[in-house]
This record gives structure tokens, C-alpha cells and sequence, in this order.
């Protein structure tokens, strides 16, 4: 019987635990993976917390997984051993219900599978997942480079290609995090005019070595102003998890800007109507996307450069970079190290 190291959590608000699981076997339509790297992310808190009844427990945490396809289940042709591939929060759909049909299957009630939530993920050194969920990961992204793409670097780089802004608008980030600092990379190769907004002067060269035409320090300038004299944003895409500062700042758009909100805020966001109605602005959310946006993420990353700060941990460790992740300690990405 072959075993397998891996990390789990065995009850809501429990604690990580290391231990040997068997190797799992894949079923119909799915593949085994080989984990060489996955990322912490703020959103496996959702597994420790027992946030969603969906989940079932032990379960292995991860959603940011860059590995090497080890064995296909049956009826599985397009996936075979060796092949680079990474996973992300998106784990499959079902098929068959209405959002399906439309192409929305982020959006699935049906059936959802998700990458670390509804079957385990990669903090482990093995891991199965459907077929439909794999991206297949350029020769040019090392596994460490890739894991943190599959989750942070899709969110942002498909809600700004999604956003509706043209090459030479203004795009402001919101946020310099772990977020925030791929968002401004991307934000700045796809030809937006880029302006980064932090707290405090101390990050104004890093987010001009990210890409940033422009920075504005949040806490001695008038954030709104500073974008109106640039005749308002074409896109803020707030990355910052707080809602307060997303309401401090949509005054900054221009004429149908929008202000797209992916950090996560347990405050929500104020505004007054009429600011939104008479130039036409508007606030919207974004998740992450599918195994086609994750596929078009690393390879737009591979292509142009985009890469993600990380620091890097055994698994053995994983609880030590699950806290430093939470308390924003990590710049900017924690990432597990699992095998090479």
C-alpha cells in the first residue's frame, strides 16, 4: 500500500495536521497529480473556519496546485503521465443545469466542485482532480512561479481582461498585496495607464518596478482628487479587503468606470446612488474563472514576465505559512514547496 504525506484539517476550526494518507487512485474522467508546489491562499480559511456545509471533513486544503499528471482514470484521452499541469479554485461542473448551459459555470448550484473544498487539494504530495479542471502550465513557469497563478494571478488577470478597459485607459489597483502586486503587473502589460494606491510613501518604488506609471499614497493624498485630475478611472480594481477603502475611492471614476471588487471585506461598501447613476458607474464582483482562463493566465504570465512574489515552505510548515499568510506577513505569496 503506497503512502503519501499530506496535510488535512479534521473538523471545522480544527488545526493542520500532517499526516500519511494512501496514494489516491483516480476514478472516471479524473486524473492523479503529482504535486510539485501549491499556494496558501486566504480562501482555504474557509476549510479551517467550516465556513460552507459543503464541506466534508478530514479534508486536504488547496486550490493554487502546479504539478505533473501521474496516472489517468478511464475515459480520460487528453491528459497524459508527465504532463505539467496546474488546478485551481475552479474543480469541474456538472453539465446540466441552467448555468452550465450558458457557458456560467463559476456560477453552478447544482453540482459545484471545488478545488480544496468539495475534494482535496494540494497540501499533499499526490492529489486526484476532474480532467475538465486541469490547465496545462508553459515550459517557462517553474512550479513555485505557477502555483500562486492558479488562483491570485486568474482572479486578477481575468477580471481586468474582462473589465471592458482598452489598452492606454486609466486602471488604478487598489491594494498592494498579495493580490495587488500581480494585479499591477498585469494591469501594466496590458497597456493600461497604471496607478497603484497603497498606504504610505514606502511602496511607491516597488509599484514602479511592478509596472505603475503613477502612485498614490492613500494616507496623505486625496485619493479621489489625484484620480479626477487624470480625468477619473476607467477601472479600480480593489484588491485591498476592505470595504471602507473601496467606498473611499469610487469617486474616483470617470464617466462609466467601474470599481471591481476581488479582495474579500467583512465591512461592506457605502456609496451614495446618485454618484453612480449620473456618470453612469458601477460596482461589481469578480471570482476566479475556469481551467481555460487559468491555461490563458500562465501563459500570458509566461510571455510577458508576470511573476509572483513568494516565499517559499516545506509542507511540513504549512500551518506556520497559513498564519503568516492571514497576518499579511507573507510578501507576497506564501507558496508549499513539495517536491521537484
Amino acid at each position: 500500500m503506497a503512502m503519501m504525506k499530506a496535510v488535512e484539517i479534521s473538523e471545522p476550526k480544527g488545526a493542520f495536521k500532517l499526516v500519511e494518507r494512501e496514494i489516491p487512485e483516480p476514478g472516471p474522467g479524473s486524473v492523479r497529480i503529482k504535486v510539485q508546489a501549491c499556494g496558501v491562499c486566504h480562501s482555504d480559511d474557509i476549510v479551517r473556519e467550516g465556513a460552507w456545509p459543503i464541506i466534508k471533513y478530514p479534508r486536504i486544503p488547496g486550490h493554487e496546485v502546479a504539478g505533473i499528471v501521474d496516472a489517468a482514470g478511464e475515459g480520460v484521452s487528453e491528459w497524459t503521465r508527465g504532463q505539467r499541469v496546474g488546478v485551481g479554485w475552479y474543480g469541474g461542473h456538472c453539465g446540466h443545469c441552467d448555468s452550465c448551459r450558458r457557458g456560467d459555470f463559476m456560477t453552478c448550484l447544482s453540482a459545484p466542485q471545488i478545488t480544496g473544498v468539495t475534494f482535496d487539494g494540494g497540501y499533499a504530495e499526490y492529489m486526484t482532480a476532474p480532467a475538465m479542471a486541469l490547465a496545462l502550465i508553459p515550459d517557462g513557469l517553474s512550479p513555485v512561479d505557477a502555483a500562486p497563478l492558479m488562483c491570485a494571478g486568474l482572479t486578477t488577470f481575468n477580471s481586468l481582461r474582462n473589465s471592458g478597459a482598452r489598452a492606454g485607459d486609466t486602471v488604478a489597483v487598489l491594494g498592494l498585496g498579495g493580490l495587488g502586486h500581480l494585479a499591477v503587473q498585469f494591469a501594466a502589460k496590458m497597456g493600461f495607464r497604471t496607478i497603484g494606491i497603497a498606504r504610505g510613501r514606502d511602496k511607491e518604488s516597488l509599484v514602479r518596478e511592478l509596472g505603475a506609471t503613477q502612485y498614490i499614497d492613500s494616507q496623505s493624498q486625496d485619493v479621489v482628487a489625484e484620480l479626477t485630475k487624470l480625468g477619473g478611472a476607467r477601472v479600480i480594481l480593489a484588491t485591498a479587503p476592505s470595504g471602507k477603502a473601496m467606498s473611499e475611492v469610487v469617486d474616483g471614476l470617470g464617466v462609466d468606470g467601474k470599481l471591481i471588487a476581488v479582495g474579500v471585506s467583512p465591512d461592506p461598501i457605502q456609496v451614495n446612488p446618485v454618484n453612480l447613476l449620473m456618470r453612469r458607474r458601477s460596482i461589481l464582483g469578480w471570482p476566479s474563472g475556469t481551467a481555460a482562463d487559468s491555461q490563458d493566465t500562465l501563459f500570458f504570465s509566461m510571455l510577458t514576465g508576470v511573476r509572483a512574489m513568494t516565499e517559499v515552505f516545506p509542507l511540513e510548515r504549512t500551518a506556520e505559512a497559513f498564519e503568516l499568510m492571514m497576518s499579511g506577513k507573507v510578501r507576497f505569496r506564501a507558496v508549499l514547496k513539495i517536491a521537484n
